[in-house]
């Protein structure tokens, strides 16, 4: 699934603003992942600030999320939403009940005068009865597809993805997932080298598209063990290497169907997916420390040719390699048209 179709750029001001709504039964995990991902001092980035802020807000002065075992009060109201350069909307189980009119129209204004609008989980719901979805394509829960389906038949639903990033609206499959698009934004917004050094903070995957499958099987493994980790960091470590998935079969002592399958079950994606997406990774990297040569780029990467890492890093990005160099290199500056 192709993730730099938008031309959405956020605002480039610091801090950034994002407000989080959090609506009566809304999942408090959900809630804690928005605040943890752009709420929180990012003390491994060494910046002598924030580069996001984070406001929650609700509809009313005390709000009980979801099962009642947090009731959020004292946050300011949803004229909070109006400050916002990015507004989050959570999930909540109840989704056949309506949300309340003064959420849906904090949802419609904050989009409307152009800022960015995310949910995570079943916070689609939301963002499909405001009205933003139709036309456009979005995830949901897969527990939820089929009412998400019935209940807003204009949406194109993609049911089987972890997100959908639309530019000026990206949805979340899951709560787990809602980790994957914010880090996904934070490579938009600041490159994958700060992506990735809050991925390591959180002890989390840096590299998951979008694309990968929500549902992922983790049998109990048998012995001896089928863990892909130690695969995957032997081939990290390789990537400007001619590997292929023969290669990487052949290391894991199995054929290349079977390493198929364990790749489907364990990362929702294939060998050969993930191959290119670390490189990509690492090709932004790359570039990101000043290397301005592409081929020199294409080749430490693995991507092979100039034209590849291009055409590669444009669908990954949204932004030629120049472009991303000015956007995220060492003398980054104002954002840049692709």
């Amino acid at each position: 699934m192709p993730q730099g179709s938008s031309q959405y750029r956020p605002h480039r001001h610091h801090p950034h603003q994002v407000a989080v709504i959090v609506d009566e039964g809304t999942n408090p995990f959900e809630v804690g992942v928005a605040t943890e991902l752009f709420g929180l001092p990012r003390p491994e980035l060494g910046l002598p600030g924030p580069l996001y802020e984070v406001t929650l807000c609700a509809p009313t002065p005390e709000v009980r999320m979801n099962h009642g075992f947090f009731t959020l009060t004292g946050v300011p109201g949803l004229d909070a939403v109006d400050d916002a350069d990015t507004l989050v909307v959570p999930g909540r189980p109840d989704n056949v009940v309506p949300r309340a009119a003064a959420v849906l129209d904090a949802i419609r204004r904050t989009h409307a005068r152009g800022a960015r609008v995310l949910s995570f989980c079943t916070g689609s719901f939301a963002l499909a009865e405001a009205g933003l979805l139709d036309g456009r394509r979005a995830t949901t829960h897969w527990r939820w597809a089929d009412l998400f389906r019935r209940l807003h038949p204009k949406v194109l639903l993609e049911p089987d993805v972890l997100f959908v990033d639309e530019g000026d609206l990206l949805t979340a499959s899951g709560s787990a997932a809602a980790l994957d698009l914010g880090l996904h934004i934070w490579r938009r917004d600041h490159g994958a080298e700060r992506a990735n050094a809050v991925s390591r903070r959180l002890v989390f995957a840096s590299h998951r598209d979008g694309g990968q499958r929500q549902f992922v099987e983790r049998p109990v493994p048998e012995v001896p063990d089928e863990s892909l980790g130690p695969l995957l960091a032997w081939a990290q470590e390789r990537l400007g290497e001619s590997l292929t998935v023969a290669d990487l079969a052949a290391r894991a002592a199995v054929s290349p169907a079977t390493l198929h399958r364990r790749f489907r079950a364990q990362l929702g994606t294939t060998p050969l997916a993930w191959l290119t997406g670390e490189r990509v990774a690492l090709a932004c990297r790359l570039i990101e420390r000043g290397e301005e040569r592409l081929d020199v780029v294409a080749a430490r990467s693995g991507l092979g040719t100039a034209a590849n890492l291009r055409a590669r890093v444009r669908r990954e990005t949204g932004l030629s390699p120049t472009a991303y160099r000015r956007r995220f290199g060492p003398a980054a500056g104002e954002p840049v048209t692709a």
